[in-house]
């Protein structure tokens, strides 16, 4: 068997990845891909937990637009990580994967509250864990309940899932000569004002030590090469 480099993960989606082709709304296909992914890897022995956005359902930045409050606008949005959260593991169950969401915000006819040492059972005993709600606060974006929940459960590494192949010093899309990082430090990342992720996420981070691996969920090969120790994505470290 392959020693794994990862043993623990938090793997943070943007809803966008369940919105389709348009990224917006539920798109049953799309969790069924994501269901798949994590399926391979929790087959490889792998704990793994997730921390979905809401972004394929609310963009609080409309609300705010308007001059709607920010406290609501976020609790809309935090509403929306549940049902998110409801559809991958629904699609993770119907693939044979057990899976608990655990919520910030309570409504336990739906979701368990989220209590550190119950998840962390969870995943000992081979579950998958889809925390949702975010902090349960506003003013606090997903990237930084998924920084603030890999440490909190102890994981290994914060993973990414986007669409590029990693952190780059310019639009790919824009500038073909743009050059792709393979590490960088928290600080660095806080530096040059990237937004891949939320710069409190970043900084939560780095205070704690836990490692951010920023990679392209949708290669067919790169989650599970970077779990084998294989040189993928940027890794974004002290």
């Amino acid at each position: 068997m392959t020693e794994l480099k990862y043993k623990r993960i938090l793997l943070k989606l943007s809803g966008e990845a369940l919105g389709g082709e348009g990224g917006f709304g539920i798109n049953v296909s799309e969790a069924e891909v994501i269901a798949s992914r994590v399926k391979e890897v929790h087959d490889m022995g792998v704990q793994v937990a997730l921390v979905i956005g809401a972004g394929n359902l609310w963009r609080g930045k409309q609300g705010l637009a308007r001059g709607m409050d920010r406290a609501t606008a976020d609790y809309m949005g935090m509403l929306g990580t549940v049902m998110n959260a409801l559809i991958v593991m629904d699609a993770l169950e119907r693939a044979g994967v057990y899976t608990r969401v655990m919520s910030a915000v309570e409504m336990r006819a739906i979701a368990e509250p989220y209590i550190r040492r119950r998840a962390i059972r969870h995943l000992e005993k081979g579950r998958v864990v889809i925390f949702s709600g975010g902090t349960g606060n506003p003013y606090f974006s997903t990237d930084t309940a998924a920084a603030l929940r890999a440490t909190e459960i102890g994981a290994d590494v914060v993973i990414k899932a986007t669409k590029v192949d990693g952190v780059y010093d310019a639009d790919p899309k824009k500038n073909p000569e743009a050059k792709m990082f393979e590490h960088m430090t928290h600080l660095d990342f806080l530096s040059r004002r990237l937004t891949v992720m939320d710069s409190t996420a970043v900084t939560l981070s780095m205070e704690n030590k836990m490692p951010i691996l920023v990679l392209n969920f949708w290669d067919n090969h790169a989650l599970l090469a970077a779990l084998r120790g294989e040189t993928v994505g940027t890794l974004v470290h002290i």
